[in-house]
């Protein structure tokens, strides 16, 4: 039988999340939602006291990783974790705003990558900075394959060169773990991650764009030139496994898409919850003990977008916990990115038109959820490339037989 109830131990992880979002994030989220890339201040505060969490062991509202030896516990016993905490407090700060998550210090999607596949030494030499993650090139979009940024060994320094671009927090961040490759000619295995502080001579921010959504976050293009780094910087193995392909590195999303699938059900479960507020205002309730053709038409349709947002709740939930408990879940990452991230964009639209002028204006912080939510379905993968990889792990196929 499974249970679908918070577990019992993450229940003031939750709380705190539902506070820190409902009293910090909300009261000034249309603030900065109008004052694109100035910073909030705000919340240093906020970044300071999870930080203290995430040092006793009780964070899961930041970045924190997936790793494969976080679990202590062997043997056939069921373990709710460090990913299932994550994603439940991600989802509760995206209730109060995606935006706001992402600008958080020091839990940046790079922060993540950090925590999920750094060796212990990398781990406490890492600990506090400010991480963004740099993957997209001018010339590619989701093709991670397609990285071009080169990473040359010169005694005991990588030589770094490239540009990259829709880099989030990249201009606030105090480091950037950014893909390069060792040799083109070696293709996707010889793609690797380093971390690149920006107080390095050869790393420059070159501007920060302007966005439909997500405008209280920074979003940058950075280039690297002869931008030297330690060859320690590099996470993971330095050896080129032609055998492994592109596993290694790939495996960063296996970490990441599930939390950014939690900040599309959090954003999703906010305009659900507004839009049930002004249908009752409206004097239309939802009636969950009545079929829906039975109920007004507005009443219907939230009780189907209801049922597709508990799908992609769910399938979050599953792609964390089966992380928490080692088993692979690279198809189930993104089966719930996939999911999660058509689901937000549908629900907040749908929202949108029901709430009708209320939805429209800026009366409501519907019509800013419904610009942020396309962002969820775009970065960390596209819908289109999720859909892909699900395919080609169902099918069995490469992905040189399967484009």
């Amino acid at each position: 039988m499974i249970n679908l109830e918070i577990p019992k131990k993450a229940e003031a992880l939750v709380n705190q999340a539902y506070q820190a979002a409902n009293e910090v994030f909300r009261p000034i989220s249309r603030k900065y939602d109008r004052a694109e890339h100035s910073y909030p201040s705000e919340l240093d505060m906020l970044a300071s006291l999870i930080d203290g969490l995430n040092s006793s062991g009780e964070g899961g509202a930041g970045a924190s990783g997936v790793r494969k030896d976080d679990n202590g516990e062997g043997g056939k016993k069921n373990v709710n974790g460090a990913n299932l905490r994550t994603v439940v407090g991600t989802i509760e700060m995206c209730w109060g705003d995606v935006a706001l998550l992402l600008s958080m210090p020091r839990q940046g999607l790079g922060n993540a990558a950090i925590a999920s596949v750094a060796d212990p030494e990398q781990l406490e030499r890492f600990a506090g900075t400010w991480a963004a993650m740099a993957i997209t090139e001018p010339h590619f979009g989701s093709d991670s394959a397609a990285v071009s940024t080169t990473a040359e060994l010169d005694g005991d320094e990588y030589v770094l060169n490239g540009e990259k671009i829709f880099v989030t927090a990249g201009d606030r961040a105090d480091s950037v773990v950014v893909w390069a490759t060792l040799d083109k000619d070696k293709g996707r295995a010889a793609i690797k991650s380093f971390v690149v502080e920006k107080s390095r001579p050869g790393i420059r921010v070159e501007r920060l764009e302007h966005k439909l959504g997500i405008k209280a976050s920074d979003t940058a293009v950075i280039r690297l030139e002869n931008c030297r780094v330690p060859k320690e910087n590099l996470l993971g193995s330095p050896e080129i496994d032609t055998k492994k392909g592109f596993a290694g590195v790939m495996e960063t999303f296996d970490n990441t898409r599930p939390l950014v699938a939690a900040m599309g059900v959090g954003v999703a479960r906010a305009a659900l919850d507004e839009t049930a507020r002004l249908l009752s205002e409206a004097g239309i309730e939802v009636d969950y003990d009545r079929p829906a053709n039975s109920q007004p038409a507005a009443a219907a349709t939230y009780l189907q977008l209801e049922a597709d947002y508990e799908a992609a709740h769910l399938m979050t939930m599953s792609a964390a916990w089966m992380a928490d408990n080692r088993e692979p879940n690279s198809l189930e990452a993104s089966m719930s990115k996939a999911k999660a991230g058509r689901s937000v964009v549908d629900i907040t639209l749908r929202c949108v038109e029901l709430c009708g002028t209320l939805g429209y204006s800026e009366q409501s912080l519907l019509e800013k959820w419904s610009r942020d939510s396309k962002i969820l379905d775009i970065f960390e993968g596209t819908q289109q490339i999720q859909q892909l990889i699900v395919a080609r792990k169902l099918l069995g196929k490469s992905s040189s037989e399967l484009k």
